[in-house]
């Protein structure tokens, strides 16, 4: 899948339908839908339980998109105009915190307000700079599910990237990534810096929504090394 300048995209997600509204001619990349978003959003509807009743013990996501058995704590990171967040929420998500920088934030909010009748309620939304400690210790972590979507787009912004994530997911919790290269600098210092803090695992491309299975797109797992746990 390719961007679209389209005004409007809409998502399937089981019976529901989001509407999202995107600004290409913002200054904000923040303000787009990018691919890696609905690839992600469209795996975990794949591979997340409908129900309670309905948990496949084969089924090798179960332990990270099940949101019926556990109450599990969520965060997304450059959540942009909130697809992949929406998405979790209507799979089950129940607590899940939307967070970007401030000048995405009205995008974001009214693409929440837009979808509402859809999602039922008010997700929860926080400015969140990756280099800002105070507002990560803010959004009180460790959560167990640490989401991002097309996150690695500039070198500079790598390293505070990757510390929040380690700063963000629980040392049992799961990074969930939707990645697409945008930048080779950046893609260099991206794996180098997450090799030494997470265990990478690449989800196989046919595991991906048959429908979302995009030759330049690809999701990952991560989890925390042991030996960078804290005590």
């Amino acid at each position: 899948m390719k961007f679209t300048d389209s005004p409007v995209i809409e998502l399937q997600v089981r019976d529901s339908r989001l509407s999202i509204q995107q600004d290409n001619g913002s200054f904000h990349v923040g303000t787009s839908v990018w691919p890696c978003s609905l690839v992600l959003a469209k795996f975990a509807e794949r591979w997340a339980p409908p129900s309670p009743n309905t948990i496949d013990n084969n089924n090798p996501y179960t332990p990270f998109l099940d949101f019926h058995s556990r109450r599990r704590r969520a965060i997304e990171l450059g959540t942009g105009c909130g697809a992949a967040g929406m998405a979790f929420h209507l799979l089950g998500l129940q607590d899940i915190l939307l967070t970007d920088i401030s000048p995405v934030m009205p995008a974001l909010k009214h693409n929440l307000k837009r979808n509402k009748p859809v999602l039922k309620k008010n997700l929860k939304t926080s400015i969140l700079y990756w280099n800002n400690k105070d507002q990560i210790n803010a959004v009180n972590p460790p959560f167990d599910l640490v989401i991002a979507a097309d996150v690695v787009y500039i070198e500079e912004s790598v390293g505070h990237l990757v510390g929040a994530m380690e700063a963000l997911v629980a040392d049992d919790g799961v990074v969930l990534l939707g990645y697409q290269l945008r930048s080779p600098e950046a893609d260099k210092l991206f794996w180098e810096m997450c090799e030494k803090v997470f265990v990478i695992e690449k989800v196989p491309h046919q595991d991906l929504h048959p429908d979302y299975a995009y030759e330049e797109t690809d999701v990952y797992v991560f989890r925390k090394k042991k030996n960078n746990t804290s005590n």
